[in-house]
């Protein structure tokens, strides 16, 4: 089990840019593909962005392609998702999560086992 943590929600104004990062205060991440999720009060987790292992293969939701960048650092134990060109859609809580699956074969929230508590991301027009 791997206790994660997520942090750089922030109001911000539309157009502006965020760095999130989700490390794990207990446990490693350099094993596993990690994911960016997203969820708006009243909506479904959704799908974000995908990281495997080696940092190697990514994967992107539609909605976020060109302007969300995941990466990781295995030195550091982190893995972040720069954010740019926001908008007001994009406000939501973000949690990043761990897998054993491929990037492939993990866009979807039950394919992840460990979970952050969620970092807040209000994007303003």
């Amino acid at each position: 089990q791997v206790d994660l943590v997520e942090s750089g929600g922030a109001l911000v104004q539309a157009g502006a840019s965020l760095r999130l990062s989700c490390t794990a205060s207990e446990g490693t991440l350099i094993i596993y593909t990690i994911g960016w999720f997203r969820q708006n009060s009243g909506k479904e987790r959704e799908f974000v962005a995908n990281i495997s292992p080696s940092g190697g293969d990514t994967s992107y939701a539609e909605s976020v392609m060109g302007r969300f960048t995941i990466s990781r650092d295995l030195a550091e134990n982190t893995v972040d998702l720069q954010m740019v060109s926001l908008k007001p859609e994009d406000t939501a809580v973000y949690y990043c999560a761990t897998s054993r699956r491929p990037t492939y074969g993990a866009r979807s929230g039950d394919r992840y086992n460990d979970w952050g508590q969620g970092t807040p991301v209000t994007v303003t027009s």
